[in-house]
Parts: C-alpha cells; structure tokens; sequence
C-alpha cells in the first residue's frame, strides 16, 4: 500500500457507458501498446471490504505515478479517494468473525487486534517480538486461537491472558537411545557395588519427582525429530490438535545467472528443482490434550490407496496392479462442523485420485466419503490441487457436508449425508462451476459459474436445497465478486471483450443495477475501436468442435495472411468475452489486422472451461491433440476463409511457445514461419507438479516425456523459426533454449535466430523489452 499524490473525484458511470467505441481510430504503434498499463491504464485490483460493509478497498494508479497506491470508496457515495498513510495504519485486515459476526479477530504486522464492527473500533491484543498468525474464534466465542513459534496458543477475552495449548518442537526429547545389554549390565553393577552412586541416583529421582509436582500446568513438550510442522487446528472441543507433518525431500535445485547485476558481477541464484525429483512426504497428526496422546492418521481404509496408475500397464506392461505399499498422499484440512465433527481430504501425491472422508479423532481413522478418480490427474475448479487448499468443502449441518466434484466430467456442487450415505448433486449440466461459497445463514449458494456459455462468468445465487440458479449478473462478461461481510452489497471487477476491468457496486439481488466506480484507461487507449474478436468452432480432424477467437480484417481475406496465437500456462482460457490477461497479445492482434493479417486464436484440447475431457485431452502427449488443434485451425484459415496456405504463421509465449516449436518441428509447411516465447523445449527440464499431472516423470514414463518433448523432433525445422527468451526466467529456464540451440548447430539447421533479453524473467516487465520482442515478431510475420 502506498500513498497517493493527489486526490481524483469520479462519479458513477452506467454499465452502458463500457460499451462506447471511439469514433475515430489512431493508429497502432508497437512501441505505445508495449507500454502496457501505460498506454492502457491502471486497473483497479486488490479488491477488499472492510469489515464493516460500509467501504471498498482496492489498488489504483488513475494519476499514472510510479506506483499504485490504496484507494477507497463508501458504500452509497459516488468517488472513490486515496486513503492516507495514516489511515492506512489503522485499516484492519481480513481475519475471522466470532459467531454473531460482532467482532472479528486478525493478525497486522505479526501482532493480534479485535475490532469491534458496531463500534468500529480496534484493539490491540499482543505487542510481541514473536509473530502471531490465523486467529480464529472457539465456539463459544470466549477465547480467540492462534499460532505464534508453530505453536497454538488461546487469547481468554475475559481474563485477558494467553494460554499456550501446545508445544510441538523439533528433535528426539531424548537421549542418544537406548543402550545396549553390555551398557545394561555395567549400570547394573555400578548400583550393586557402590553405595555413593545408589545413594546419588536416589537423590536425583526424589528431586526430579518434586520439580514435576511442583511444575505449572503447561503442556507437555511432543518432539517430532526432523520433522516440519503446519496448518494447526483445534477442534472446536478444544481436545484434539491436528498438524500437517513433512518430511524435507533430499533435492537439487537448478541456478539461475543475473548477468546484468548491480553489483557487475554474476549473481548465480537458486531456483526450482526439475520434475521427477524426489518429493517431500506428509502426514496428518493428532494431539490428544486430554490424553496427552500424540498419533498420525492412517490412510490404508482408503479404496485404491494401493493402485498403480492405469498407464503402468497398459504402456509398459506392468503385470501388477498395486503397489505393496500405500501409495504417498497429503491430507487437507480438517473443515469442523460446530459440533466437532472432521472431514478431510487426501490427494494422492500422484495426482491420480482425490478422496473425502470423516476423521475419527480419537483413533486417527478415515471413513471414506467420496473418491474422485481420474486415469489422468484430478483437477478442475473447486478441487484441490497443489495449493493444500481443501477446495470447496464445508458444513450445512452435522449430517451434511458439501464439496464439488468432476464425477459427470464438469465441476459442479454436491452435498453428501454422513449418516445415510445419501450424496445429491445441486448442479448439473455441461458447464463449470468456478466458486462456491456458502452464505452466512446457510441458506443460499453463492456461485461463480459459466452456464450461460463457456465464454462468460456470471454471479448466480442457488438455494442449498437445490433448484435453478439465479443470475445476479446481467451483461455479457465476466464478473471477479467480492461479497460485503453483510452479504448485502457486491463489488464487482467487470470486463468485456474489449473493455477492460473496472470497478462496480450492486446490490445483492438479482435484477439491482450496477453502479460504476472507476473509470481507468487512457485517451490514448480511448482514442482507437478495439476490435471484439468473434468466437466461432470449427472442427478438428478427429470431431472436435474447437472454439476460437477470429480477429478479421474490414476488406476481404483471400489469399491473404493470417497468424495463430497459442495461450499459455496450458491449463488457461482465452477465448472469451472478457478482458484477456494477454491484454498486450490482444492489442497486437488488433496492430496485426489493421495490416491486413487474419488472426485465430484457439482454445485447444488442454484449455480451461470447457469440462475434464478437454482438460485431460493432453494427456500423456502435450503436442498431441493441443498442436493438432492449431494445424486444423489452420486448415480452417485456408478451406473456409480463403487465407493463403503459404501465408500462415503462428506464434505463443510459455506453453505457446513450446507448440510452436513442436508446430515446425514435426508439421513442416503448415505454418510458413513461428515465433517460440519463453517456451518449454524439453518438459524432463521443467517443474514437478504441473509437468507431472500431465506426463507423470521422466523415470516412470519415458515415453510421454519422448513424445512430448520438442528437442526430439528438432531434425524436422524446415521453416524460419525465432526464439525469443528471458535470461533470468526461473519457470521455464534459459537453460532450456541453450539446450536446443545446442541441438540445432549439431543438426546444420539455418533457418532460426535466437533473441535474449538479459534482464527479464519469464513475464517480461520492461517496456523496452516487451517492443524489441514484438517488433521481431512483426518483422517475422510481415516477411510472410
């Protein structure tokens, strides 16, 4: 958070006003749209209420200073201000609500506050050298639990002192062991022959017997050897601790060099190790207090926990189907119901399965729930992944927990009775639901969800009983919501195709009007009509019906030249009708067709949005179906749009880059030229949970990593390639387009240039880099 400068007034603006396009267009300059938020504006971000409903909190740059600074704007006013340094101080943040959502608790600068919402006031807590962290509520509201040294630790409001609840430490407590018979029998005769020493030894057990009388209840200390600790719970009985336990993987990192140093020497720094490396273990424990019992949970009542994925046999013939042990998995939660009942979930660390189950916590069992299993990798939105977030799950009542699932090949919402084993589905359809979150009375979901088209996100609300989902939101977009702690007043960050994101409030009911807050792009964006792509589909070779945006020039496109664009990041959507978050790509397509270029921009087998099939659709082959989806596009460019089919190039950054390359490498003459961004070039280089959902790790399953790997098919460059990468990238490494220049100076190959950019990490920041890149590109393209 940072101060402003001066003081901007806006008004409200009507939702229409987005959709007016500037009369008259300046022309596109590299250099101008390379400038990013600079040329575009600031957009509003970090949106945040205050917890007292009253207030919308968010970052904003309207003035274009050096940096963005902290702006707000009061519910029913109509201009948001700059909020001072001073205030800033007094902000709290977000924490947690006692039960009646009169107070709430929360951690600032590593010390505890309770702020009082009608009185909104503030007060300090703890003033500490140690850091206290996630404050919670017990369930009756009398204490606020904390972690402070990973340990908990409990605030009592009406005594005002801190109890601690646990002491977790590292190492054995112990000794150097047990000691072996002949030490055994050496004691022993010491004691027989020597009076002094029976006589001492008494005297040191009769002391320690009178220190432990005399000890002050605190708890007992519970060592766990070499062992990491996280993420502490208390049941809401305050009886049973749980944490999770990880045991440190012995890994090589990789190093990244900084040649451009401020110091003008080579800084080498650490970064990710590679895919299939060995990987950290984990367990759930739990402490008993009232037995001052310490355990860790067992996973083996788990269905499948002994399974070895489908592919081991059906590629290499592994004969047996399970593994004599139980398969590495990590455990998410526990989510407590009010009265203390526990539901975790356990994720396989070879991503194959997902389970929900109740835990026992007197006996550290698991009754399973439901298992989600996917020959692939389990994933989707709502589920959990690599993040130890539960994903959506939680409680109705004591009976009934809720969660989502890929179970029909969408996300969608179920509930799920412990007691009779019933599970009923809330959604249903081939759309996704992206967010769900329960209301406070527990009577209503709070959904984000694409069931109007893949191409929109809308707000809707559904009653937990089940029935049709209500549309809150009403324009054709995609709406980022952030609901009022009163659940009474949404702020909204809204976009479309081309309009980028602002900032609006409304009220929490379908049909309100939405009330616009910023107005934050240039007169210099303002000045051109930016395009709104058209989606279409067209089929791919083998039935697919693929959706893209088309960006096409005003005259006729015979014969003409097109370009591809390849997204990144894999699991990524971009075609859409909301602000892209590749808003520079957009305005370059925009530079492209106003020099007479068609532009197709596919959402390939791999993308997000569109269900688990198209999610898994790369499996095992990335640079399979994913690339096949851009040669039939340009097949499309050619057969339905009359493009030239001499005239065609594609280009993409990350995982674009990487089907770029795999495009010339092993489709010669389909693309007359391409431009590989920061791309993958070898994926046994790159890192461990992305790559190994997708192609499991290079020892288990060689052959995915073969086929998927575009420095295997480097002998097939036929055509004018450009490599463009950051020298600094520690995601996808500089290491890896060294590695294939390498491979095509041994393969005679004449027809590539390799560009570096020695100051920028894998999203490039400078502006003057952004325009040499792209300049290249455009060179490239318009040598077609």
């Amino acid at each position: 958070m940072r101060l402003f400068f001066r003081l901007l007034l806006l008004s409200f603006f009507p939702v229409a006003a987005l959709a007016q396009p500037a009369t008259n267009s300046a022309p596109l300059e590299i250099d101008r749209i390379m400038q990013g938020e600079r040329f575009v504006g600031f957009l509003p971000e970090r949106i945040q209420w205050h917890p007292n409903s009253q207030e919308v909190f968010f970052t904003w740059n309207p003035e274009q200073d050096t940096l963005r600074s902290l702006y707000s704007v009061k519910r029913g006013e109509e201009k948001p201000a700059p909020v001072s340094p001073e205030r800033q101080r007094e902000l709290p943040e977000p924490g947690a609500h006692n039960s009646d959502y009169t107070l709430m608790a929360y951690a600032k600068d590593g010390d505890l506050f309770l702020y009082d919402i009608a009185a909104d006031s503030s007060r300090q807590l703890t003033h500490t050298g140690q850091r206290e962290s996630a404050p919670s509520f017990t369930s009756d509201d009398r204490q606020i639990i904390f972690t402070a040294d990973r340990n908990l630790f409990a605030w009592h409001l009406q005594e005002q002192r801190i109890e601690q609840l646990t002491y977790f430490e590292k190492g054995s407590g112990g000794g150097s062991g047990s000691p072996d018979a002949q030490q055994t029998w050496l004691d022993e005769q010491q004691m027989e022959l020597f009076e002094v020493l029976r006589w001492r030894d008494a005297q040191d057990r009769l002391e320690k017997e009178r220190r432990e009388a005399l000890r002050p209840d605190r708890p007992q200390a519970i060592h766990l050897g070499s062992k990491s600790w996280s993420n502490l719970q208390l049941s809401p009985d305050q009886r049973f601790v749980t944490l999770r336990l990880r045991t440190d993987a012995t890994t090589e990192s990789t190093q990244v060099p900084h040649f451009v140093d401020p110091t003008g020497y080579l800084d080498i720094k650490k970064a990710r190790p590679k895919v299939g490396h060995s990987q950290d273990t984990y367990e759930m424990g739990v402490y008993d207090r009232q037995r001052d019992t310490f355990y860790t949970v067992s996973t083996l009542s788990l269905e499948g926990i002994y399974d070895k994925p489908a592919y081991r046999m059906a590629v290499y013939g592994d004969t047996a189907a399970q593994y004599e042990s139980p398969r590495a998995v990590i455990l998410h939660g526990p989510v407590f119901s009010d009265q203390g009942r526990a539901v975790v979930v356990v994720r396989a660390l070879d991503n194959k399965t997902r389970w929900i189950a109740e835990l026992d916590l007197p006996t550290g069992q698991l009754r399973q729930i439901d298992r989600q299993q996917d020959d692939a990798w389990v994933g989707g939105p709502g589920i959990s992944g690599w993040n130890f977030s539960t994903g959506t799950l939680g409680w109705l009542d004591e009976q009934t927990i809720f969660y989502q699932s890929e179970a029909t090949g969408y996300s969608h919402l179920y509930t799920h009775n412990l007691d009779t084993d019933e599970r009923t589905a809330l959604t249903s359809g081939d759309f996704e639901i992206r967010n769900a979150q329960l209301s406070r009375d527990k009577q209503t979901f709070f959904i984000i969800a694409n069931a109007e088209s893949p191409f929109e996100q809308h707000f809707y609300h559904l009653p937990v009983k089940g029935g049709s989902l209500q549309k809150v939101t009403d324009a054709p977009g995609k709406y980022e919501v952030e609901i009022a702690p009163d659940e009474k007043t949404l702020a909204l960050r809204y976009s479309y195709s081309n309009q980028p994101w602002e900032l609006y409030l409304m009220d929490n009911q379908p049909g309100s009007a939405m009330r616009r807050v910023t107005e934050s792009t240039t007169k210099a964006f303002q000045s051109y009509a930016w395009r709104e792509p058209e989606i279409i589909r067209f089929k791919a070779s083998d039935g697919a019906s693929v959706p893209a945006r088309l960006y096409r020039p005003k005259k006729g496109t015979k014969k003409g030249k097109a370009v591809i664009f390849v997204h990144g990041a894999g699991y990524l959507q971009n075609v859409h009708r909301w602000w892209s978050s590749y808003y520079r790509e957009y305005m370059f397509h925009n530079l492209l067709v106003d020099n007479g270029f068609t532009v197709l921009d596919i959402d390939y087998r791999g993308s997000d949005g569109y269900g688990r099939d198209w999610r898994t659709g790369i499996y095992r082959h990335m640079g399979g179906k994913d690339l096949s989806d851009q040669v039939d596009g340009a097949a499309y460019l050619v057969e339905e749009l009359g493009i030239d089919p001499q005239r065609i190039g594609i280009y993409g950054g990350s995982y674009g880059g990487f089907i770029t390359l795999m495009a010339l490498f092993t489709s010669p003459g389909t693309f007359e030229c391409g431009a590989a961004l920061r791309s993958v070039t070898d994926w046994a280089h790159y890192n461990h949970p992305y790559t190994s959902n997708i192609l499991n790790t290079p020892v288990e399953d060689s052959i995915a990593f073969r086929q998927s790997s575009p420095i295997y098919f480097a002998e097939g460059l036929e055509d004018r390639l450009l490599i463009l990468h950051g020298m600094v990238d520690d995601n996808v490494q500089f290491q890896d387009v060294v590695r294939l220049s390498q491979r095509l100076i041994e393969l005679g190959k004449e027809n590539w240039e390799l560009a570096v950019f020695p100051v920028e990490p894998h999203g490039f920041i400078e502006p003057s880099s952004w325009t040499d890149e792209y300049r290249r590109i455009f060179k490239l393209f318009q040598g077609m």
